[in-house]
């Protein structure tokens, strides 16, 4: 089996960072989502976001000019023989085709990607970016392609803005218990998500200029056979929403689970890890992070890392995003090893990848 090495990163966040202030000015404002707004806010933790949306609502991009300007950036003008395109997205323009026909397109008209090679779409909330990128994996280790390019992208905005929204105004429930209604369970995902696009290159040589990240293993579970539905999203009303007492209750346990499972199957401790990057919707989590992190490396403490609260909770795209500000930011030492995490709470769903630093 080939060995599989990210050699670069790349991340585009569109226009410039908006603060919790600013965001009616691009997304407007619905009716009485001012009661919760504040709340909100305090438990996600997140200081800034960005939109592709300008103060009128209108886009400033589509969704294939946020993942190709992540490729673009990931490039960094190289040239780079690409023979596998693998992305991720929650919600595309076009039903079909899929996302990495149009984006295998969008990147050939600016002269990023200009041959034929083999496409794969995944679909899904915040994994559908992790697991295009542990298909693209798979595409370099079998030996299918020397080279892939692997994307995650969201834009919420497009649906989440007031002048496309449509809350569902369950009057009773919202008088009665408004955190369980309906209606908060769209409302406040307005602040929630946010825009962007990230994009890795993989391939089976480590980068011979700089440093690579070689993927030691990767592992994906899904517990939609054990646990309801979460989070949805609606292909007529595009109406998305999130069941927050589902969340609560299984979000962390199969978390806990998967995660355990992954360092049994690969026979690795958790404290062999010098640093976790796990893709958190919110910092309501955080201390359960750290709760799972010490119960299960408790003889070390294993530093976690996110850029949440500058970048936002930008969906298929935060693992990318993530990745790319880290590699850039930290000065890394060869042999040091990175755990990336990606909990999905569509149905719960969880990626994760093993990198050590070469």
């Amino acid at each position: 089996m080939n060995e599989c090495y990210i050699t670069r990163t790349g991340a585009f966040l569109p226009g410039e960072p908006v603060d919790n202030e600013s965001i009616h000015k691009y997304l407007g404002r619905v009716i009485g989502e001012s009661r919760v707004r504040e709340k909100i806010l305090t438990l996600n933790g997140i200081r800034t976001r960005h939109y592709a949306l300008d103060e009128k609502q209108q886009p400033t991009h589509d969704l294939y000019d946020l993942a190709s300007e992540a490729v673009k950036n990931c490039f960094a003008g190289d040239e780079v023989k690409v023979q596998y395109l693998s992305a991720g997205s929650t919600n595309t323009p076009l039903v079909a085709p899929g996302l990495s026909t149009l984006l295998h397109e969008r990147l050939r008209r600016k002269a990023l990607l200009s041959q034929p090679l083999e496409i794969n779409s995944n679909s899904g909330i915040c994994s559908s970016g992790a697991q295009a990128l542990v298909n693209a994996v798979r595409a370099i280790r079998s030996g299918d392609a020397t080279a892939a390019v692997s994307v995650g992208v969201d834009q919420p905005s497009a649906i989440l803005k007031s002048k496309a929204f449509r809350p569902t105004y369950d009057i009773r429930t919202i008088i009665k218990d408004i955190r369980h209604s309906k209606w908060f369970m769209s409302v406040f995902l307005r602040f929630m998500l946010s825009d962007g696009a990230g994009a890795c290159v993989l391939q089976s040589e480590p980068n011979p200029n700089g440093l690579s990240l070689r993927v030691d293993w990767s592992y994906s579970r899904s517990f939609a056979n054990e646990a309801p539905l979460c989070m949805k999203l609606e292909s007529r009303s595009l109406r998305l929403s999130q069941d927050v007492r589902v969340l609560s209750k299984y979000m962390m346990p199969f978390g806990m689970k998967a995660l355990s499972e992954a360092l049994e199957r690969h026979a690795v401790s958790l404290e062999e890890f010098d640093i976790i990057l796990p893709h958190m919707s919110s910092y309501y989590f955080e201390p359960k992070v750290r709760a799972t992190i010490r119960k299960l490396a408790p003889g070390k403490e294993v530093p976690f890392w996110t850029n949440l609260k500058s970048a936002g909770n930008t969906g298929a795209a935060s693992a990318y995003i993530m990745l790319d500000e880290f590699f850039r930011s930290r000065t890394l030492k060869p042999g040091e090893r990175i755990l990336l995490f990606v909990p999905e709470s569509g149905q719960f769903n969880y990626v994760l990848i093993s990198m050590t630093a070469v």
